[in-house]
């Protein structure tokens, strides 16, 4: 795959990348390919996205990077709102001179995806948006107390786990604030608005089932928001509705999401 953007090829790299008052965990694999950004879930690592990047092979140039205070290595913030994650994009783009690129973003990476890529339509390749972005309103008050109560409970044994990175040093009212605010922006008042304006190519992959703290059939009926979406965005299009559920998707269903990666990529050379 040959790199549609002016992006000069660079070397693989690990490090560092400052941004505010923090620093971000960023690996670069270089070469001269497409630059694709992973995005990750609200705690989740760059390491979720392994399987997606092998399957892609070594034609393209990707990027990961754990978010604040997520991984082993990212530091801790005195911010972390939505817009500090929005923000982190840039730098990372900034800070390893890609000028263009193709998102792809699962759960909260999709929602910062998406608002990414309706921001700046001329460095962006297209989106793939796994599992999240769905304009629903389901944030309430009670779903507000449902939130802060996992969190409180899961609140016992996350520390334990903070040295693997495999859960963010963040406080539990953090990690709660932090979900809550994405319910707010879900709303279809919010995020409508944001997937009407997108003009790149954008594709989803779709899970099945549930998703940690949900209940029911809730998810499903979340996810059917997306055909409001579809029919009045011509850019936006389902690739993809696999069987596996939402924290499983990354692991069983790579396939997928590779697969909405090169037809991104393909209709954005097809327009250029």
């Amino acid at each position: 795959m040959t790199n549609s953007s002016t992006t000069p090829t660079r070397s693989a790299w690990t490090g560092m990348v400052a941004v505010d008052d923090t620093a971000l965990a960023v690996t670069d694999t270089g070469g001269p390919g497409v630059p694709v950004v992973y995005l990750n879930g609200q705690f989740a690592t760059q390491g979720y996205w392994r399987r997606v990047i092998a399957d892609l092979g070594t034609g393209w140039r990707h990027l990961t990077y754990d978010e604040r205070a997520r991984g082993r290595r990212s530091k801790r913030s005195a911010d972390y709102s939505f817009e500090a994650a929005v923000r982190d994009v840039d730098a990372v783009l900034a800070a390893r001179g890609v000028d263009r690129a193709l998102l792809v973003g699962w759960s909260y990476g999709a929602v910062v995806g998406a608002h990414w890529a309706n921001r700046n339509p001329d460095r962006t390749v297209g989106a793939v948006l796994v599992d999240g972005a769905y304009p629903y309103d389901w944030l309430d008050d009670a779903m507000e107390q449902r939130i802060r109560k996992l969190f409180r409970r899961m609140g016992w044994f996350t520390p334990l786990l903070r040295p693997t990175g495999l859960t963010p040093r963040m406080s539990v009212d953090q990690q709660a604030d932090s979900n809550i605010e994405l319910g707010r922006l879900s709303r279809e008042r919010e995020l409508g608005p944001v997937l009407d304006g997108i003009t790149v190519p954008v594709r989803y992959v779709l899970a099945s089932g549930t998703s940690l703290g949900s209940r029911g059939d809730e998810q499903e009926v979340i996810r059917a928001s997306l055909g409001a979406v579809t029919s009045r965005n011509a850019n936006i299009r389902i690739s993809a509705k696999v069987g596996s559920n939402h924290g499983a998707l990354l692991r069983k269903d790579f396939r997928a999401i590779a697969d909405a990666v090169r037809e991104v990529a393909a209709l954005d050379q097809q327009q250029g």
